[in-house]
Formats: C-alpha cells, structure tokens, sequence
C-alpha cells in the first residue's frame, strides 16, 4: 500500500481540532491516509510514489470560497473590466468599451463590470448619452463592483421597456436627469429588469465558467458556495459543466438569483429537492434569497441612517412577513436557510425569520447562515449564537471599500465584517470572497482579515483584526461546516479527501503586511495535481 503523493520538510497546516502544524502529507487515491512526520511517512514511499519536497513552505486544506458568484466571474471574463489599473476616468471606460464595441457581432450586448464611481476622476456615473456615442443599436450595460447597480444605454432601456413614464419599481430606483428623463443609471430591482433580459447563450456559460473555475484552482481554491447568478438556467449549466469536466472545482450551489430570487426558490422547494442533494462535485447548497443593497453602494438596510446621509436607510426588498413565508416554507420542507444581508436592519430581519421557522418547526444542526452580514452589532451577535447561525463575512472588503464604509457609516465599520467578534463569541463564520464583486485571491482575503487595512492603508475597523491561523480557518474548515462537509473536507486529517495547496512561503513566518503577496505554488484537487506554478 503505497501512497501516490508525499508531501514532506513542511510547514504542514493541519486545520485539525488541536491546530497541528506537522512536517508531512501522504495520499493515496483522492484521500489523505497519513498525516504527522517526515519519518512516518517513510512507510508510505515506494518506487511509483511522487516525492514533493515542501522546502519549509506551508501546507495548507484546499480553501473553501464560502460565497461567490462563479458565473458572474466568468462572464465578467468576457467583458470589459473596469478594475484595470489604467482605467482612471469615464474617458478611459468609453474608449474600452468602444474597442469591444468595434469586435461585437450586431445584435448582442456590451458589457463592462467592476466600475467603481468612487475610484475614477469624475467621481460620477457615465450617462446614457454618454453609452450612446458608442452605440445607439446595440445595448450597452456597465456593472457596478457592488452588482447592485447598472449604467445602460437608451437601446438597453429601450428593451427593458424603460422610459420617462415609467415609475421606480419596489425596492428599487431609475436615475433621471433634471427633467425626469431615465439618465441609464439602474439601482437594485430596477438593474434586475435590464438583466433578465440581457440573457447569456449556453455556450458564452460553458466558456465563461471553465475560464472562472481555472482562475480558482489557480488561487488554490478547491471549493466553492456558489450564490447564484440569473436563477433556474444557470443552475443547470453549472451542472452540465460539471458533468463535462469543464468545471474542477467542488460546487455547494445556493438555490438563489440575483434577480427574483424569492421566485427561484418557491420553484425550487416545489421540486422536492433540498439541501444536500448531490455529490462531492456538486450539491444543492441552502435556499437564499435578498433582503437589502450594496455596503459600496450604498443601499444596505440601516437601523440607523447612514453617516453620510442620515436620512437615508437604505433599501429592503422583503417585507418581515414574506421573508417568514418565502424561507419558512424552504425550511420546513428540509432546506437549509441563507440570505444576503448587509445592514444591521436587514440581519435582524433574517434573524427573526429563522427564529420564527425554528419555532414552528424545530430542527437539530440546521445550519441557517447569512449571507455578508455586514453591520452586526452585539444584540444580534448574541441571537446569531443562540440560533446557531452561521454568518459568511467578506473578508476582503475593506481592502477595496473601506474609505467609503468609514465615509457612509461611521464608527459602525467597528462592527463590519465582524471576523474577531464571531470567533471571540463561539460564532462559526465562515468567509468568501463575493467575487467579481472584489477579487477571489484568498490570499487578499486573508491579508485584510489580519491587518484591517484598505489598499492605501486605511485603518478600517482595527478591533476585527484576527490571527492568520484564525483566517486560514475561516477559508477552510469553517466553510467545510457550512456546507455540512467538515467530515469530507476543511482539514488536512486521515481519510479526508486530498484537496491540498502548497504556498510559495511558510505563511505562519511571513510578515502580516506580506500575507497578500504570498502566492499559490501548487492545487491538488481529488488527489490529483491540477495547478504547477513551476514546472
């Protein structure tokens, strides 16, 4: 009984209950079957085994991505993105956007993700007439980082039925010029009614989820809890692509859309699927709706209003008594319950939801997450803790919005994200990315965990700061136990499946303000080695 890999002379981070950091890995098949020192592995090394010198770097369980969108990325792929270092002004954005214009077959959309206002020259939206230059026939739609809000043009709005007549939606806002004219800006579920008509064919899916799935392994991402993207369609293209090898990385789909997701899940829990249903590939994560906006926006739900505005709340897309009805059928029919949730309001929210479907039908180790939970104050931590709620922060956020969270919410950044007091309060969190929203790299992810700092090194709610073994666990084990897998995955233990990644350096050693440097030198997914930085 050979083994097929052995990892040895390494900082071997275990994730294990004792946070054993040991010397070396054995595997066998897609399984871990020895664990502990370079001289215990001496039994397990036979002619055929593969030898991997770790050279003192680190070890680490493949990380888990808790909550990301792996189709929004990979169609993102596909567009213009406005997170390159040399877009600066509205300018820079048109004349990309003109080039792609240029290569576009007639009749199909323009896109451009990651425009950040806050971050260009103008410090502004560019306007519909502004798109219109580009093109009055063919549509044109830009995306917010956040994904909460769009910029089109007059052909876009055209489709979308979009005119001066036309009156803001529920829990949502058409832009207007002086004279009450439609400018092309689109916030929350008036964004929705652009995107569930600038539909992807299958093909531009497929192309778009193998290119994001490649990028994961790269970043040594093994696992993901995908949180959805336009509803029932995409969810079976991700199985498809799954099904035919497009896709390596492991799938916990959240029955959610980023548009009508109340709908996506009602058809869902009609269909007698629940949670679980699946394999170690791809399985049907919790059922997820939205309740509020964008921490960048801003359009997340305040108890109190924004710094920056005081009268100003922000948005709810669910009234108290529809989210009870809409997750509280999901949940006694066997789902396990997320929702997305930024403000302090909007967490309350979902917490008195899960309070009351618990009530009506008790439920051992439900696991219920939210989603964010963005502003969370001591009240709600200690009835996340007494529901055994499981909250998914991000940890990168500051990196990327940290100026404007301190600019819209004041001191209440201290209680953002809220990594230290999750863990110093027994709350298992797990962490994600929400990638294309900022970048999946969980190195990054780890990084701002530790040191709290924006990318110009703004201190941004110092008080959340938490150990690097603290983050690795957020992106590993913890988001293993948020899909029910901690047995299968999440730790470098015996019998657990060989999802593994070697960094470029002992991370434990490396300096807090280096972490977002360090790079991944090797994935192993299944056993197998899927990524080689050097060959």
């Amino acid at each position: 009984m050979w083994a097929d890999l052995v990892f040895h002379n390494g900082q071997v981070i275990t994730v294990d209950r004792s946070n054993r950091i040991v010397e070396a890995v054995a595997v066998k098949g897609n399984r871990i079957v020895a664990v502990g020192s370079n001289d215990e592995m001496n039994i397990w090394i036979g002619e055929e085994t593969k030898q991997i010198d770790l050279m003192g770097k680190s070890l680490l369980p493949g990380i888990i991505d808790a909550h990301l969108h792996i189709l929004s990325w990979g169609t993102a792929k596909l567009a213009v993105s406005c997170k390159q270092p040399h877009i600066q002004s509205i300018g820079d954005v048109l004349n990309e956007l003109k080039q792609l214009a240029e290569r576009t077959p007639k009749g199909q959309w323009i896109r451009a993700f990651g425009f950040n206002d806050t971050k260009i020259a103008e410090q502004r939206y560019p306007t519909r007439w502004e798109l219109d230059e580009i093109s009055k026939d063919q549509p044109i739609m830009i995306t917010r980082t956040c994904h909460h809000i769009s910029i089109v043009n007059s052909k876009a709005l055209e489709l979308a039925g979009i005119d001066e007549n036309t009156p803001d939606p529920d829990s949502g806002r058409i832009g207007r010029d002086e004279n009450g004219v439609p400018n092309g800006v689109l916030v929350e579920t008036a964004k929705s009614a652009v995107d569930m008509i600038a539909s992807y064919t299958e093909q531009e899916l497929l192309t778009g989820i193998r290119l994001a799935s490649d990028d994961f392994i790269e970043a040594g991402i093994t696992s993901i809890h995908d949180a959805g993207f336009n509803g029932p369609d995409d969810f079976r293209v991700m199985q498809k692509a799954v099904k035919l090898g497009a896709v390596q990385v492991r799938i916990y789909a959240m029955v959610g859309a980023l548009n009508n997701s109340e709908g996506f899940v009602e058809k869902m829990v009609a269909s007698g699927v629940i949670t679980g249903t699946g394999d170690e590939r791809f399985r049907v994560g919790p059922a997820k709706v939205f309740t509020d906006g964008s921490s960048s926006g801003p359009t997340i739900a305040t108890r109190e209003g924004y710094t920056s505005n005081p009268n100003d709340h922000g948005i709810l897309y669910f009234t108290q008594e529809r989210l009870n009805e809409v997750l509280g059928a999901a949940h006694e029919q066997g789902f396990q319950l997320t929702a997305h949730a930024q403000g302090d309001r909007a967490v309350e929210m979902v917490l008195n939801c899960i309070e009351e479907a618990l009530k009506k039908h008790p439920r051992d180790d439900h696991r219920h997450r939210i989603e964010h939970s963005g502003i969370t104050p001591p009240d709600l931590l200690a009835r996340m803790k007494n529901l055994s709620v499981i909250p998914v922060p991000n940890p990168p956020f500051p990196y990327e919005f940290g100026e404007g969270y301190i600019k819209n919410y004041g001191d209440r950044v201290n209680q953002m994200y809220s990594a230290r007091d999750f863990i110093d309060n027994g709350i298992i969190a797990a962490a994600g990315s929400d990638c294309p929203v900022t970048h999946y790299n969980p190195m990054l992810g780890i990084h701002v965990a530790v040191n709290r700092q924006t990318a110009s090194g703004t201190l941004v709610g110092e008080n959340q700061r938490i150990s690097v073994l603290e983050a690795i666990k957020l992106y590993t084990w913890n988001g293993a136990y948020a899909s029910f897998e901690e047995n299968i995955k999440g730790s470098i233990e015996t019998g657990k499946l060989a999802d593994l990644v070697i960094l470029s350096e002992p991370i434990l050693n490396v300096q807090q303000e280096r972490i977002k440097d360090v790079k991944v030198d090797l994935t192993v997914l299944d056993g197998e080695i899927v990524f080689q930085r050097y060959k």
